[in-house]
């Protein structure tokens, strides 16, 4: 009878490195001690950690943080892609954002990251059919983070908001992955119909500061909206579009602008 091997641990090495970080940064800063190990050392995953955060964060007398914490535990639970996404977005913050050192800045100082990983729980919510809840989490999102994100829009992984002061994206809008967009960008709708209304943001966009994108258009993949630009119509890959109303003024300039975060117009 041969003997059963034991099962090995997974090893996650985003949290390893995460847990890496947190310790040298208690002996950095003691003041902080508390804080990090609350939010990061005390749990056993990062699943467990964005849960926390999530409940201390849109706690209000409205909602205490138990059931919030709940509320996440389970999303969590019930849909591993969840703490995925939030994998690939931490290193989407990491690998773009030149004031991110380490990845346990956008988990406990990042208000875009915090903004989005709610999202994706109020999203989490709205397809299982609990809309109420999902709305409640919207709202508070909206006041603690000032993000705006209709729980019915589909966000791709790898995304990075950038300051994430102002940002509105509405309920039927898609966002693919890989995609960066600045503070006070809007993906909304044109008028008052109950349909698809919304933009549709191809893998690997960057989108500009202020940059308004309105209607039921397509953004092709890879290319660039430049800040400040009103988008009323499709755009095709791998362009760089910038105006009021926006018109392609060149190619995106590289092979994968939302990584490289280039907004300088070099066509003209």
């Amino acid at each position: 009878m041969t003997k059963s091997m034991p099962k090995m641990a997974t090893v996650d090495p985003v949290w390893t490195r995460i847990c890496d970080e947190a310790r040298a940064a208690v002996r950095d800063e003691p003041l902080l001690g508390a804080l990090i190990h609350a939010g990061l050392l005390h749990h056993s995953s990062l699943e467990r950690a964005l849960a926390y955060r999530f409940s201390m964060k849109l706690a209000s007398g409205e909602m205490s943080e138990q059931i919030l914490r709940e509320i996440a535990d389970e999303a969590y639970g019930a849909e591993p892609d969840l703490g995925q996404a939030a994998r690939a977005d931490l290193v989407a913050v990491y690998d773009r954002d030149p004031a991110c050192h380490r990845l346990l800045q956008p988990l406990l100082f990042f208000k875009g990251f915090q903004a989005l990983q709610s999202y994706r729980i109020a999203h989490w919510l709205f397809v299982q059919g609990r809309r109420d809840l999902a709305y409640f989490v919207q709202m508070r999102t909206s006041e603690l983070f000032g993000v705006d994100i209709h729980p019915g829009a589909r966000i791709g992984r790898g995304v990075m908001m950038d300051h994430a002061h102002s940002i509105v994206i509405g309920e039927t809008a898609v966002v693919g992955d890989n995609v960066s967009m600045l503070h006070s960008v809007t993906l909304g709708g044109t008028g008052k119909e109950d349909e698809d209304r919304h933009p549709k943001i191809g893998d690997g966009v960057l989108i500009g500061a202020g940059a308004k994108v309105l209607g039921n258009i397509r953004v092709g993949r890879n290319s660039r909206i430049a800040a400040g630009s009103v988008v009323l119509a499709d755009i095709p890959d791998c362009k760089t579009v910038a105006g009021v109303p926006a018109k392609v003024v060149g190619e995106a300039g590289c092979d994968r602008p939302a990584s490289e975060m280039d907004q300088i117009l070099r066509n003209g």
